[in-house]
């Protein structure tokens, strides 16, 4: 009787295992994104500080809907003169018609006093491609139009239509390493020759689970200026410690 009731006893146990394994994952977490700095400081017979902050943000639901945030912020100084002052803010709302096809639609901001921007507004939507969409590579192609509201000093804002284009790509070397890169295009319809363009590429290698080292290029290239004296146009080499949560 008593080896009965340690056999029976042994099948409950071995039972609740089997059940506890047999349990379903949990659904990964909706929100995902990462955080980045970087500073670099000289002294001597001249001083500099240049800093850099970013932040990117993904909510990925299961439904349809993806959510894009990112903010990029850039200061630097040389003798206590102020040398780089630029923000660029973009939200984006993508939703899936298939695998490969999808619609956005985004708001981006962009602030550059050494471009005479006090403000620059572009909200787009359109539609967007993926040319390439694999567990190491992605290649996405996106196209709109919209409207954009840009504020320079001792003007009046000016308003025009938008035609948009986008591209993205991301290609990983390895288990640590990725390289991606980025182009968007704007142009106003009121004048061809008014565009904007920034060109983005990136290194990044893992240093623990959470972190990784990157390394950005980063050029923004403006055709029209208020004045002949800014410059068309700005370029910088950023490197920063990323933490993703």
């Amino acid at each position: 009787m008593q080896k009965l009731t340690l056999v029976a006893l042994l099948f409950v146990l071995l039972g609740l295992m089997s059940g506890v394994h047999a349990q379903p994952a949990p659904p990964p977490e909706p929100w995902t994104g990462s955080a980045a700095a970087g500073i670099a400081l000289t002294g001597g017979n001249s001083d500099t500080s240049n800093y850099n902050l970013s932040l990117e943000l993904q909510w990925d639901p299961d439904t349809p809907h993806l959510m894009k945030f990112l903010g990029v912020y850039l200061r630097g100084d040389q003798n206590d003169e102020t040398t780089v002052d630029r923000l660029r803010v973009a939200i984006r709302d993508e939703y899936s018609m298939n695998d490969r096809t999808f619609l956005f639609g985004e708001m981006s901001y962009l602030r550059d006093p050494f471009k005479a921007i006090n403000y620059l507004l572009n909200p787009a939507g359109g539609v967007g491609y993926k040319l390439i969409a694999s567990g190491r590579v992605s290649l996405g192609l996106s196209g709109g139009a919209g409207a954009v509201w840009e504020k320079n000093p001792l003007m009046e804002v000016a308003t025009s239509g938008t035609l948009n284009a986008g591209q993205d790509f991301s290609f990983k070397l390895s288990d640590v390493a990725t390289i991606t890169q980025v182009i968007s295009a704007l142009w106003k319809t009121e004048d061809f020759d008014d565009f904007l363009y920034h060109f983005g590429v990136g290194l990044s290698t893992a240093l623990t689970e959470r972190t990784e080292l990157k390394l950005d290029f980063v050029n923004d290239f403006k055709n029209v200026t208020p004045d002949p004296e800014t410059k068309k146009n700005d370029y910088a080499f950023i490197t920063s410690l990323v933490f993703k949560f």
